[in-house]
């Protein structure tokens, strides 16, 4: 029996090699392989897509984007920057390699999201950045976070990387805050063929200020006008990616059709499905439920040959890598409750619809 995955890109690569080999051979021929045209292109194109006034900054990695947003924010040491446990690892280490301290906060039991009622209380006199996590392809709420960071001169960057193309109030995730750091890792929203990350903002100082940042500091010459890193988009992704930018919509459609497939087959069944906040259009990146017995059913599925996933099953607060944060089990209950308990089924574009009813009817005869 084939093997279902959570994630796979070899159907859209079908679908679209020649075009893809076509825009490689190109950017070979070409000679300029780094920061050259096509890596303009894509800044300008997504930063237009996204709603941004200014054009965007290709790093190498969503991890790059969240670091290099947040030394352009002035964020080092003695500050602290409010986050969420329930994310991925690189959302924390980019915190912690500027020098700067993560705080957490819990998150919303039904969106999975950052808790908005927790803010004002773990605001410090040290607390310089508020950073969301707009989670699983959805926003968290940009409007009360926008105006407690407001009422406390705090900056804003979002954690954009599972949410290229979701929606908060009809605008899309990325132009809410001082900045948005995206990912383009293979599996994302809009996911390239190796890594790849782009910072986005309204504001030509930022960008500037990015723009140094990625390359040693210099400011389009052998001369660094403050210290910097390397941290360049190449032109073979950005290729890669700007052909993928021009049908997201269609796939963000097609992915918001699987998840409505999901909910009719499994609404009546044990598991807690996701819930799409009244304000959001939900991108489903992941397609993320709900059970306590989480691992009796992953195994099971796993013997059928449908591979599910869990992200993620750490909270950061609790790692050994974090452990000298000082956070104890039971401070954050929500999102350690979550951790045991959630798992991610099969989504993405490709996922054909026999196969996503194998993967229905397999959890129905394991839950009923």
């Amino acid at each position: 029996m084939k093997r279902i995955q959570v994630w796979n890109y070899l159907s859209e690569y079908d679908e679209m090699r020649d075009t893809i080999l076509s825009a490689v051979d190109d950017v070979f021929s070409s000679g300029q392989l780094i920061l050259g045209a096509r890596v303009a292109t894509l800044e300008a194109d997504l930063a237009s897509y996204i709603g941004v006034s200014e054009s965007g900054v290709g790093v190498n990695s969503g991890t790059d984007a969240l670091f290099i947003a947040l030394k352009s924010l002035g964020i080092g040491p003695g500050d602290e920057v409010i986050t969420v446990a329930n994310t991925a690892i690189p959302t924390v280490a980019a915190i912690v390699s500027t020098g700067a301290t993560p705080k957490f906060v819990d998150v919303d039991a039904a969106t999975y999201l950052m808790d908005c009622n927790q803010l004002p209380a773990a605001i410090t006199p040290q607390t310089s950045c508020i950073l969301p996590v707009h989670l699983f392809g959805q926003c968290a709420d940009m409007a009360k976070i926008s105006e407690i960071a407001k009422q406390h001169k705090l900056s804003v960057l979002e954690d954009c990387a599972q949410s290229t193309g979701a929606t908060f109030n009809g605008k899309k995730s990325g132009q809410f805050g001082d900045i948005g750091a995206f990912s383009f890792y293979p599996t994302k929203l809009l996911g390239a063929y190796g890594d790849g990350g782009m910072i986005l903002t309204n504001s030509a100082e930022l960008q500037d200020k990015c723009r140094r940042l990625r390359m040693y500091g210099m400011d389009g010459s052998y001369y660094a006008e403050e210290h910097g890193y390397n941290s360049r988009l190449d032109e073979v992704q950005a290729a890669i990616l700007s052909i993928k930018l021009k049908t997201l919509d269609v796939s963000i459609l097609r992915r918001r059709q699987l998840a409505a497939r999901y909910f009719e087959r499994l609404k009546d069944t044990e598991l807690i499905l996701p819930v799409e906040a009244s304000s959001n259009q939900h991108a489903y990146y992941l397609y993320v439920v709900r059970h306590p017995e989480r691992d009796r059913l992953i195994n099971s599925m796993a013997d059928q040959n449908i591979h599910l996933n869990v992200s993620y099953p750490y909270p950061i607060s609790l790692m050994r890598g974090y452990a000298y944060l000082g956070y104890q089990e039971g401070d954050l209950p929500v999102t350690e409750k979550l951790a045991k308990e959630i798992l991610s089924l099969p989504m993405y574009p490709g996922l054909a619809e026999e196969e996503q009813d194998r993967v229905c009817d397999a959890l129905q005869g394991l839950l009923n």
